[in-house]
This record gives C-alpha cells, structure tokens and sequence, in this order.
C-alpha cells in the first residue's frame, strides 16, 4: 500500500487556517448565544433595483384603479344579466349588511322562474375570484345551469370587488372581513323564502375558492358542503412566488400594512393550507398542473393535506395539463365561455371538472328535493 507524506512546511501552513474551520462554529454559536449580530455589509445601491423591489405597506399607496370606467362595466354587466335572465330565471340585484361591521354589500340573486315553494329549494353563495373582481356575464352559462337543478344562487361582490367606486374597492381585506361578508350572504339567504336555510352550499373559483376554503375551515360553519376550484391557498408562498407587483396590492392593504416576513402570524391566520385540521363539512377542490395563477406549486400541498388527513370530507382531482382557458392557461380550465354568445365552449376537462361539482353537490344538498329530510 503506497503512502502519501504532507511536507511539514506545508502542514505548518495549514495549520492556523484548521484551527479558524474548527472555530468558527463555535464562536458563531457563542456569537449568537450572546445576541450579537453583525454589523450589515455595505454594498453599492442599485437604484432601479430598489425601485423594482420596493412595496410599501402604507393604505394610501395601494394600486388604484378607473373607477369611472369600472362603474360603466358594471352597469353593462347588469343590464346583459337582466335580459339574458327574463324568461329564463328569476334575477335581482340586493343589498345586505355585512355582518363584522355593517357594509353594504351588493349581491345578485338569481332562482328558478317557478319556485316549489317556501324553503323548498337548495342554494348556492358563489364566490366570485380576483383580487380586485366582480361578477360579470361569463358566469352566465353556469349560473343557468345552477339554476335549471333547482338552486337559488346568490353572489356576493364582497369589499374589494370592482364597479362599485373607490370606498368599495379600497376597503378590501384578502382573507379577512372579506370572508365575513360572504358568510353574511348565508343569512341573506335564509331571507328568501324559496331557500332551505339546511341546505345551503358556497363555492367559487380562484380567490372564491379561497374564500370559499376559508369558510369551511373555520371549524362551525351554517354551510352544508363546498366547492373550491383552483383556489388560492397559502399567502405566504403565493406572495414569494409572484413577487413585488403583486405584494403591492397586499401590503398595502389596511388590514395587513406589510409582507409576510413583517405580518407572519397573520398572513398564516389569512391562509386556508393552515387550517386543513379544522374541515368538518365536505369539501371539492379541483387543481391543473398548468394553472399560471395558482401555480401547481402553491395548489398541490393543499391537495396532499386533504387526502392525508382529511380523506374521509376531501375530494379532490388533479388535472394533468387541462384545456387551457381564456387566462392563466389551466387557471381558467373550467371557465371557458364563447364570449359572444355567452355559452359553454367545453372541452374534456371542463366537462368532467362541472359533472364532479354538480354530482358533489346533488349528494350533498339535494337540490331535487322538497325539503332537507328527504
């Protein structure tokens, strides 16, 4: 066996730079015991880099918006929803009060042209998605559908929703009292006399599903069962994954003023993956791997929490590459409308995604029946 012998010069060299390795650690530990941090290093600025990355967490810095221009879409979109529903559903459009602090929040109600009678139908709060959104007429198709097994619909447009001017917009809180208002819509609700106040379900796509989550998470909860298609989930990842302008429309916000390394506690609070252990109603959520919103990273751990530990409430489908949407490829898998008629323009998957949702929901709110106990 050959030997390989260290000069001792060169062994002599080595020495003290060993001895520093070996110490290190310990002095870093002793360093940190002590509560000593050091001194910030400090480099060149790059100016357009600050800019780039800079997001304040002051209210009156939040993005604003043409609030002239989203008045007048919004009144197309009302004027489209009462002439494509007469003859074809009931519609109105309400207000409620909000139950955390008594907003006025606007909702669209839509029913069966000939109801049963008093409580004798299911119903459905629709959760409408975006983090600045609104109801508009591509919900139509679906919205007629729901409406042909015998639900009453009501839809919220939560604070923070569009077409309502700027106290409306500017008054969102993401995963706060945004939630409470659409929980207040389940009260509404029991004030139409056609709606079975026991069979009642919420769902919605996107930031609906997130707060559609967030309903069901919360332990006791008056809604029956819910589904929650390509939903948001953990604020935490989602910020860091999309990055500076999209925080922007977060911190800024009244009810958070900061990024989640700043607000830690209550961005988990505000984020439904953290609450998987307090389901008690059964739940659908539906995902895409090609989703370019609610990235297959931020959706899937959702998904492996339900069937870990909630399997027995949790049903939940994966979709390998969909049929892209209109947006955000397979974000919008499930929504894909003809735009100039207003109808379905299905593919496989959307055909499949809306047969689970309608079959999850016969189960478990009945819509064919007269009444809850059947």
């Amino acid at each position: 066996m050959s030997s390989h012998r260290i000069p001792v010069r060169a062994a002599l060299a080595a020495a003290p730079l060993a001895a520093a390795l070996l110490a290190a650690p310990a002095l870093a530990q002793e360093g940190n015991e002590a509560g000593a941090r050091r001194p910030r290093q400090v480099v060149p600025m790059d100016s357009a880099r600050a800019a780039l990355l800079y997001v304040s967490n002051r209210p009156e810095d939040h993005p604003q918006a043409d609030f002239e221009a989203q008045l007048r879409t919004k009144a197309r979109t009302d004027s489209i929803f009462a002439a494509r529903s007469a003859g074809v559903m009931q519609y109105r459009k309400t207000t409620y009060k909000s139950p955390v602090d008594g907003m006025d929040i606007p909702a669209y109600v839509f029913a069966p042209l000939r109801p049963r009678g008093d409580r004798q139908h299911a119903a459905l709060v629709w959760v409408h998605g975006g983090v600045h959104g609104n109801w508009d007429q591509n919900y139509l198709p679906f919205i007629k559908e729901a409406v042909a097994k015998g639900y009453v619909v009501v839809a919220p447009e939560y604070r923070g929703s569009t077409g309502y001017g700027a106290a409306h917009y500017n008054a969102i809180d993401y995963g706060g009292k945004e939630v409470d208002d659409v929980l207040g819509a389940y009260d509404f609700a029991k004030t139409i006399a056609a709606v079975d106040p026991a069979r009642v379900g919420v769902m919605g796509w996107s930031h609906g599903g997130f707060i559609t989550a967030h309903l069901l998470f919360r332990g006791q909860t008056p809604f029956v069962s819910g589904a929650a298609i390509v939903p948001v989930t953990n604020l935490l990842f989602r910020l860091s994954f999309k990055g500076p302008s999209y925080q922007r429309s977060f911190a800024t916000q009244a009810g958070l003023r900061g990024l989640p390394f700043e607000r830690r506690a209550e961005y988990v609070k505000r984020s439904p993956y953290y609450h998987v252990d307090s389901l008690q109603k059964p739940i659908l959520v539906h995902v895409a791997t090609n989703d370019e919103d609610v990235n297959f990273e931020e959706a899937r751990p959702l998904v492996d929490a339900l069937v870990a530990r909630k399997p027995q409430l949790a049903e939940t489908k994966i979709y390998v590459n969909p049929t892209p949407g209109p947006t955000s490829v397979g974000h919008t898998f499930s929504r894909r409308v003809n735009r100039q008629t207003l109808e379905r323009d299905d593919s496989p998957e959307q055909i499949d995604s809306w047969n689970r949702v309608w079959a999850f929901f016969d189960r478990t709110l009945k819509p064919s029946s007269t009444a809850a106990r059947d």
